[in-house]
């Protein structure tokens, strides 16, 4: 008699199944949003609770998003905070800095476990995060925070796939990050450099760009949009020059390499790092 090979999907909620109460870190993006949805199905509302940190390093429209998201899915919503800014090792942006700020978000993560009695914290982490500098996993492992896509060898096209299946709205939302990540390793993080790419970023996008990075280098903004948008930066490139530099930039520029998360990590040796 043969085996039934099981989907990646019904993995997933068998996982589920054993962890009885979750705290879900949920930011709102494709990944948590298909583990909340996955989670709520499985355990139940009332064994689930979903919650948004709030952070000076990203956007307050992504927070509101992610509050209304969660709601419609009928999640148990809670609603917290981290001040990233006034952790010294996270304003000193080096790359151990990420483990820093991993190690901030799951320790108000875990101490919500402890108060409501809950079995695990999950975060939304796949397979392609794998792929990339993510000193943040030893922190993960620190708190005990289960993975539980990566626990079932899941990618990002698979996700986006079956949140589409799932009738998820953020499907093909873009990847989000840290607006941290915009800012050279090495150069101190404030909130006047952080609100600058922030508010750049949220200009570029109003022009109907889905993909948008300004890194800032030394008060130069480096634009990196998909390759396909390239000629509508440069459509639009005197209303975004004018705008950058009302925002304090002296230059403006755009990378001809593209769009491309974690290009900040380029130049940087991984292996003596957190």
């Amino acid at each position: 008699m043969l085996t039934k090979v099981l989907t990646k999907e019904q993995q997933l909620e068998r996982v589920l199944k054993d962890m009885n109460h979750v705290i879900v870190a949920f930011s709102g993006g494709v990944d948590s949003s298909f583990v909340l949805k996955k989670a709520i199905d499985v355990l139940g509302t009332d064994n689930v609770k979903a919650v948004i940190v709030k952070s000076e390093l990203f956007r307050n429209e992504e927070f509101d998003q992610a509050l209304r998201l969660g709601k419609s899915l009928n999640a148990n919503v809670i609603e917290t905070e981290i001040e990233e800014l006034k952790d010294p090792n996270i304003v000193e942006n080096t790359p151990s800095s990420w483990y820093y700020s991993k190690r901030l978000l799951y320790s108000k993560l875990e101490d919500l476990r402890v108060n409501y009695n809950f079995d695990y914290v999950v975060d939304g982490m796949i397979m392609d995060d794998l792929d990339d500098f993510r000193p943040g996993l030893k922190a993960r492992t620190e708190f005990g925070v289960r993975s539980v896509l990566q626990e079932v060898e899941l990618y990002k096209s698979e996700i986006r796939a079956l949140s589409k299946s799932n009738d998820l709205p953020v499907w093909n939302k873009p990847a989000l990050c840290s607006l941290a990540s915009r800012i050279p390793y090495g150069e101190p993080l404030n909130f006047t450099k952080v609100n600058k790419v922030n508010e750049a970023e949220k200009f570029i996008l109003s022009l109907n760009i889905n993909h948008v990075r300004v890194r800032y280098h030394n008060n130069i903004a480096r634009i990196e949009v998909d390759d396909t948008d390239i000629p509508v930066v440069i459509q639009y490139k005197n209303q975004i020059t004018l705008h950058l530099k009302e925002l304090g930039f002296d230059y403006v520029t755009i990378d001809l390499e593209g769009y491309r998360t974690g290009s900040m990590n380029e130049v940087i040796n991984t292996q003596d790092e957190i």
